[in-house]
């Protein structure tokens, strides 16, 4: 007779893998079978058929000179919807037969500067002017620069820039 000391530990279930799981959630019905989803509804189909388009195939640029940048013999331009921006300064460069070392700031409605890779469609959809024209505004320099160079008659506005340059950055 053996003691309870004595006896072995009861033997460990085999290992067995780990089940797996369907990759499907259980779901009632397929989606083809759905019969709130069978067709979208025409505002919706109508909007996705048209949501790259653009109302024109074409958006005319008028490119407006800041401070010391040159005007141009001729200021508004024609350009693709579905071109991007990076396009526009290209074009500019041709134009004003600048070197690839120099710089050229192009900023829309004289406000920011759009990324290079942005639709001109887009901004022309959203930050067209009253004549329906995109308006590009150029310089030569650093904005800083520029900024002084537009406020010359305006004293006040002066000052305040010559404030904001003896500031030191953060």
């Amino acid at each position: 007779m053996s003691s309870p000391a004595q006896q072995s530990p009861p033997a460990s279930p085999p290992d067995s893998p780990i089940p797996d799981r369907t990759t499907s959630p259980d779901i009632p019905l397929t989606m083809s079978a759905s019969a709130i989803l069978t067709a979208q509804p025409r505002d919706v189909t109508a909007a996705l058929a048209s949501a790259g388009l653009f109302p024109n195939d074409k958006v005319v640029v008028s490119f407006k000179p800041i401070g010391s940048a040159p005007s141009l013999a001729r200021s508004v331009f024609k350009i693709s919807a579905d071109q991007k921006f990076e396009n526009i300064v290209q074009h500019l460069r041709k134009k004003l037969k600048v070197q690839s070392t120099d710089s050229v700031f192009c900023y829309v409605n004289s406000a920011f500067a759009p990324s290079l890779d942005e639709v001109v469609g887009n901004l022309h959809g959203c930050f067209k002017d009253m004549s329906d024209q995109l308006l590009a505004s150029r310089s030569y320099g650093s904005p800083h620069a520029t900024s002084t160079l537009e406020m010359e008659n305006k004293p006040g506005l002066q000052r305040f820039c010559i404030l904001l340059f003896q500031s030191k950055p953060p």
